[in-house]
């Protein structure tokens, strides 16, 4: 781990080591320890910010000394990524077996299963349509962190050797509500824009208003479900 200051009131972590445990699963152990902590007031932070390889900590009213307590706390940090990259794997693996409390903190996602991509993206993962349909709604997904657009997740869950490719050209407009894949990810476009991820379907969901709090649906940490509407 590598500690970096942005600015006068700002850290950044680079969640690139240890190697042998995946970036995902890391930055999402630094989110959850750091939120953690700043619930139990070890921790001042107005923001806490994952990325795919980082977490900025901003709003700190003393980065050295939040460098040091970050340094006292790597150890605990990496070997809590073991744990929740087992769970992760039962989950899925036992979509159907999941107790009653796990499946009301989800956030279930009616999806239409019409996006132009589904036969690419069969194609690509050696399957047919309806076996990509039951891959994503028996895949318990998280919100590893938010980007591109404001409300726009991004969803880890899926395994490494199902990463996609973007379209080698991004279309001009993308509607709101897409339900899209890309490397990793599963996304869903909150709003219309230009996109060039794999459109497998389209949702109804509502997953940002600015008038909400907070305004976006599915923030970091949030666990999801795709089911067909």
């Amino acid at each position: 781990m590598r500690i970096r200051q942005v600015g006068a009131h700002a850290l950044l972590l680079d969640c690139t080591t240890p190697a042998d445990i995946p970036e995902a699963a890391l930055v999402e152990a630094w989110r959850s320890e750091l939120w953690r902590r700043r619930e139990r007031g070890d921790l001042i932070a107005v923001e806490i910010v994952p990325a795919a390889r980082t977490v900025l900590l901003d709003g700190l009213p003393d980065p050295t000394t939040t460098a040091q307590q970050l340094t006292r706390w790597a150890s605990d940090v990496a070997a809590a990524t073991t744990r929740p990259n087992q769970a992760t794997a039962e989950a899925n693996a036992n979509a159907n077996a999941e107790d009653e409390d796990d499946d009301a903190a989800d956030v279930v996602v009616p999806v239409s299963f019409d996006g132009p991509d589904l036969p690419a993206v069969a194609e690509h993962w050696g399957v047919d349509v309806p076996a990509v349909r039951q891959r994503l709604t028996s895949t318990r997904f998280q919100v590893a962190f938010c980007g591109f657009a404001p409300g726009f997740p991004y969803l880890t869950g899926l395994p490494a050797e199902l990463a996609l490719p973007r379209l080698a050209t991004p279309r001009p407009r993308v509607p709101a509500g897409s339900v899209a894949l890309a490397g990793p990810y599963a996304g869903i476009y909150p709003g219309a824009s230009p996109g060039g991820w794999q459109l497998v379907g389209r949702t109804d969901l509502v997953l940002f208003d600015v008038a909400a709090d907070p305004p976006a649906r599915l923030g970091p940490g949030t666990t999801v479900r795709m089911v067909a509407a």
